[in-house]
């Protein structure tokens, strides 16, 4: 393997459409609020139109710094995880993706230094999305927006990184829930209308549980391995049985907070077309019950995270 396809793969490019669905939930809701206040105060035609253009271009902008920004601090995710558990042992035999720590392919001391350099970019641009949504009038708001970005780094690195790696106490669940989901949709929501409304808590809930049951497949498939090396996620502490039954008590409250939502918003049945996404997770459903391999999750994992993906492109289309 080629230093350049070894680094593309330390990133997991696959993991990044799961990690940008909150961000597009969010920056959508956030844009057609936006976009429904300048068109009820325009006082003519003309303003109206030019308020438009120029609120595309700034809402276009913030939504791709926004996009870049939750990419690096997934792709610095994904290297610490490489790094983390190659250290402690964890990969050597893992399913799934080949970890570049433990294959000896890029060395500790390198990867460390790509952790540096993702993090440094990914808070330029998060600083650079940061001014862009608040300009410097809003010097809080650009002060907490910022803590949550070093939070964002803390939480990526700790993960599997150190003696008190969360990820190895069972509270990664709670970190991909608030971060993937809360954080996200609320925050992109938020550096577009400076405001929030309490019921954008069941699309933030939806895209959080989503992503946790996708930690959860990935626990699972790694049940045995993450037992020897006494890595105590959730599946490790409940055990595969009731694994299973968590499994699907998110999926089903997943769908239910995106239904409920739209019920609350309804217009049209078209709102409810991301109701096709919800298909590969009901088979997901069946699969996880009647499966007796743990390694063979894998390829259940990717099919929940590309619905999850899926789910936000639709939900985001009519809502």
């Amino acid at each position: 393997m080629s230093k350049f396809k070894a680094w593309i793969s330390a990133a997991r490019l696959r993991t990044l459409p799961l990690s940008v669905s909150g961000i597009i939930v969010g920056a959508s809701l956030g844009n057609r609020q936006q976009i429904l206040e300048l068109t009820e105060y325009s006082e003519s035609k003309y303003d109206g139109l030019i308020s438009f253009v120029n609120h595309g271009v700034w809402g276009l902008s913030l939504f791709w710094l926004a996009i870049l920004t939750t990419i690096g601090f997934q792709v610095l995710s994904n290297f610490a995880n490489d790094y983390g558990d190659g250290l402690k042992g964890t990969d050597d035999k893992r399913e799934g993706e080949k970890r570049l720590i433990a294959s000896g392919i890029i060395l500790p001391k390198q990867m460390k230094h790509a952790m540096v350099l993702t993090t440094v970019i990914t808070l330029g641009v998060a600083i650079a999305l940061i001014y862009k949504a608040f300009g410097r009038e809003d010097i809080m708001l650009s002060l907490l927006f910022f803590s949550l970005g070093v939070a964002s780094v803390v939480a990526a690195i700790k993960y599997t990184v150190g003696k008190n790696a969360y990820g190895y106490s069972g509270l990664g669940d709670v970190f991909v829930f608030l971060f993937f989901g809360v954080i996200s949709v609320l925050g992109s929501y938020f550096i577009f209308t400076h405001n929030i409304q309490w019921e954008l808590i069941l699309p933030a809930t939806c895209i959080g549980l989503l992503s946790m049951a996708v930690l959860n497949l990935n626990n699972m498939r790694d049940f045995e391995n993450d037992a020897r090396h006494n890595k105590r996620t959730m599946v490790v502490k409940i055990g595969m049985k009731k694994a299973k039954i968590y499994h699907y008590s998110l999926l089903i409250i997943a769908m239910l907070s995106a239904f409920i939502y739209t019920l609350l918003h309804y217009r049209s049945p078209e709102q409810f077309i991301y109701s096709i996404a919800f298909i590969p997770l009901l088979l997901n459903m069946k699969a996880v019950y009647y499966n007796k391999e743990p390694r063979l999750m894998d390829s259940e994992l990717k099919k929940v995270a590309l619905s999850t993906f899926l789910f936000a492109i639709l939900f985001s289309l009519l809502h």
